[in-house]
């Protein structure tokens, strides 16, 4: 009898401990914000333009190069730029110019998103702010505090130097405070700072950001109060950061450095997109046993067992029955993958096996807003809000890289209506667009000519 009494005992104390472990990982959406720039601040194929010709240290090799990139990128003629650039001045950036960038978005989309939720910033228990390439003191998160007069003892967290990555990376510090604060509300900013680290040097793999990289920014409030479920769009669920810097490929390909004449740049190396691949593959082997039906992982283990098993001959074996592969679709209803770049988004699809509409919402926010770093996400899912394609209980897939080299993926589970258009409220009508025509290919079509070499490679 006794031994039974100690069973049950057990049982009921395991059950409880992992209860108590829901309770405290709970994570819900309150509401987040897209920062949308003022018109007077977007890049016309006139302004790209303006700003290659002007580069003083620019030979015909170089500006040809920049020529094709921007053709190449998928990006449109509405994105955002700071305003030192449009001024002529990217060459002497000041610390106010950054200052200014910064406090441009912190004034709109922070301010817009305690009015969308009817929260104050006395309200506020956490708060995570991550600026990749700015890093003041006193820190943009004192900043912050100190702009909208947040409590003394409100839980303030600066990361720098994260990269694309760092909105994941923040939603995890952030979920993780909250577990230590009961019925508690958590701020994260995410943004990047663009006017100061305007690259002017010859490096073509440090060209390369001035190309991809654009103005914007993201604020997002959680909470883990039970009560205010009712209220909240989205739950959390599990949420995996992969980080690959041992490798010393990973750790390099994506690095700020100086380049041959001391000019400070971020340099992207051509083992990026295997150190991608990695990060990828390492990340999705911790996140497939966790989203996914155990019918789909236990067909794809044992077609796994079976080819290796059974190997078919080279000349018989057909691509698809050599490469087995994992079904995410049967676990997830919608993919916000981050919009680094074509071939990001490209590399992405390929390796999930998804088609041209699950990649929809990530090429239309690569082509309005450019590649936006760590907030890239949250102009993905309002895109997907805004075209009222997330319903309740569908399951939404965050997947995004980083330098370092990381790659980092959270699962959320739809619980609210999701019909806001947010930024895209102006132009989401018009995407995807009809036509696929490309004005920087229409303006600088010319550069073809150019010793016979191919704007399009």
């Amino acid at each position: 009898m006794f031994t039974v009494l100690l069973l049950v005992h057990a049982v009921a104390y395991l059950a409880w401990t992992v209860a108590a472990r829901r309770r405290q990982s709970r994570c819900y959406l309150l509401d987040y914000v897209c920062h949308k720039p003022s018109d007077d601040r977007k890049v016309s194929t006139e302004i790209a333009g303006t700003v290659v010709e002007r580069s003083k240290r620019l030979g015909l090799p170089e500006y040809r190069f920049l020529l094709r990139v921007i053709v190449r990128s998928g990006i449109g003629e509405e994105t955002y730029c700071p305003r030192n650039v449009l001024d002529g001045r990217e060459d002497e950036p000041t610390h106010q110019d950054a200052l200014d960038e910064m406090d441009a978005f912190f004034d709109a989309s922070i301010a817009e998103l305690f009015a969308r939720t009817g929260f104050v910033p006395s309200d506020v228990d956490v708060l995570v702010v991550n600026v990749s390439m700015f890093s003041p003191a006193p820190s943009l998160v004192s900043r912050i505090v100190h702009r909208y007069g947040m409590r003394e003892d409100v839980a303030a967290y600066n990361l720098t130097g994260m990269g694309c990555s760092a909105g994941l990376i923040s939603l995890d510090l952030a979920r993780n405070a909250l577990r230590t604060r009961p019925l508690a509300l958590a701020l994260v900013v995410s943004t990047e700072s663009i006017a100061p680290n305007w690259y002017n040097g010859t490096d073509k793999s440090m060209m390369l950001a001035n190309c991809l990289f654009r103005c914007g920014g993201s604020a997002v409030l959680l909470t883990n109060d039970p009560a205010l479920r009712g209220r909240a769009k989205m739950k959390l669920g599990c949420l995996v950061r992969s980080n690959i810097a041992a490798d010393d490929d990973a750790h390099s390909c994506a690095l700020q450095r100086e380049d041959a004449d001391g000019t400070v740049g971020i340099s992207l190396s051509k083992a990026l997109p295997k150190a991608a691949v990695r990060a990828f593959a390492v990340n999705l082997r911790r996140l497939a046993p966790r989203i996914l039906p155990v019918a789909e992982l236990a067909r794809f283990t044992a077609h796994l067992i079976s080819r290796r098993l059974f190997p078919r001959k080279p000349a018989t074996a057909s691509k698809s029955a050599a490469s087995p592969r994992i079904n995410f679709k049967t676990g997830v209803d919608h993919f916000c993958l981050h919009p680094g770049g074509t071939a990001v988004i490209e590399a992405v699809k390929r390796n999930l096996g998804l088609d041209d509409d699950d990649v929809e919402s990530a090429r239309m926010t690569l082509h309005r807003w450019g590649n936006t770093s760590a907030s890239s996400l949250w102009y993905v899912l309002s895109y997907m809000e805004a075209k009222r394609r997330l319903k309740r209980g569908d399951r939404v897939l965050m997947v995004t890289f980083g330098s370092g080299f990381k790659c980092n993926s959270c699962v959320w589970e739809v619980t609210g209506d999701m019909a806001d258009k947010g930024p895209w409220a102006d132009c989401v009508d018009g995407y995807p667009p009809e036509t696929t025509s490309n004005p920087y290919m229409e303006k600088f079509s010319w550069i073809n000519d150019v010793d016979g070499d191919s704007l399009i490679l």
